[in-house]
């Protein structure tokens, strides 16, 4: 079973997401372990704040999740683990992305600021 091609607007995210070093970096940190926020903010060396911005952004294009587990001590520890996935990026993807696209260009968003001007 072959997993659908992604939307224009669901490949856009994907890349942007994929386009960030840090984001690059948990994602290939959490391929080789599950793991939780203080731990793995020491491992890519970044404080947890700005790890946390970015597993929210992993998350919300789908190539992460997260779970909340309780530590032998009590603590609750929410555990990230990479999602399956696989795109394969060909020029015949991006085209019929492109059309599906609900996300104005800049040129349209550049149009629609000055018609309001």
């Amino acid at each position: 079973m072959s997993t659908p091609a992604p939307t224009g607007d669901e490949l856009v995210r994907l890349l942007a997401t994929l386009g960030n070093p840090h984001r690059l970096r948990v994602l290939a940190a959490l391929v080789r372990k599950r793991n939780y926020v203080s731990q793995l903010a020491r491992e890519v060396g970044i404080s947890r704040a700005l790890l946390q911005v970015h597993l929210r952004k992993l998350e919300a294009a789908g190539l992460v999740s997260a779970h909340l587990e309780v530590s032998e001590d009590g603590k609750a520890m929410k555990f990230y683990e990479v999602n399956e996935f696989e795109v394969r990026l060909t020029p015949q993807l991006v085209e019929t992305a492109e059309r599906t696209l609900t996300v104005p260009d800049t040129d349209e968003r550049e149009t629609r600021k000055e018609a309001l001007s």
